[in-house]
């Protein structure tokens, strides 16, 4: 098995470990058969790439085999914002459905004790193509059997279908919402879209609260430090929200 380095800084400070390990608590007593969990947002900029590889860091110091995939194959972030460098030619989600390469050419080992890593490999104009498939929910399978939680990075469910084809596959989906920002009707139709697919929603991660104002205990305050500056580009989601969507 290849290996990737992740080098991006991935320490928090006293409150994002408690919250995290509340969150990670949840997870693992939602029940022994919640195993795949799809983690998306309403709208970009939320912070779900971010409280993506953060749950997997947590599970994985608490002794358990976590693989982090990466399926935001239209823009992902993942392998910039935390200096995750692939080996070889860096084979990835999208090599795999496509038809170029095994399983064994896409799941890399990390530097990081007890976390695996499947990155995108390469951009896709069209990933509803590859995602709803069997090709994608047999991967999704496997890796359910080979490790002890699967933890998909998803595109925003706001913006295109993408997620709720991935939940399809999954045993459960939270939502990363941004304080003060995400609508309450952005929300009612997130979760609308996701019910529809049969995944129960395990819950929701309310994301950059100022911590002067809600309680540390039940929530994290995510800062801009991480830079999420490409996700407020987001022309390029709206524009196939629009395509995908029209009759």
């Amino acid at each position: 098995m290849q290996k990737a380095m992740i080098k991006g800084n991935l320490t928090l400070d006293y409150a994002g470990n408690e919250a995290l390990n509340t969150i990670c608590s949840n997870l693992t007593f939602a029940g022994k058969n919640i195993k795949k969990i799809v983690i998306t947002s309403c709208e970009p900029n939320d912070g779900k790439s971010f409280v993506s590889i953060q749950t997997v860091m947590n599970m994985a110091r608490r002794g358990k085999r976590v693989v982090l995939m990466d399926a935001d194959l239209r823009l992902s972030v993942l392998n910039a914002h935390y200096e995750i460098q692939l080996p070889g030619q860096g084979l990835g989600l999208a090599h795999l459905l496509s038809g170029q390469c095994q399983i064994d050419d896409i799941v890399y080992e990390t530097n990081v004790p007890n976390v695996f890593y499947i990155p995108i490999g390469t951009d896709v104009q069209a990933p509803l193509s590859l995602i709803a498939t069997p090709d994608f929910d047999n991967l999704v399978q496997t890796l359910g059997e080979a490790f002890d939680f699967v933890v998909i990075d998803a595109p925003p469910v706001g913006m295109v279908i993408d997620a709720a084809e991935i939940a399809k596959s999954c045993d459960g989906c939270v939502l990363v919402l941004e304080y003060n920002k995400t609508h309450r009707r952005a929300l009612q139709d997130a979760k609308d879209q996701m019910e529809r697919t049969g995944v129960p929603i395990l819950g929701c991660v309310l994301n950059k609260v100022s911590m002067d104002r809600l309680s540390t205990k039940k929530y994290y305050s995510y800062g801009g430090k991480y830079g999420y500056g490409r996700y407020g580009k987001y022309g390029k989601y709206g524009q196939y929200y629009r395509k995908e969507n029209k009759k």
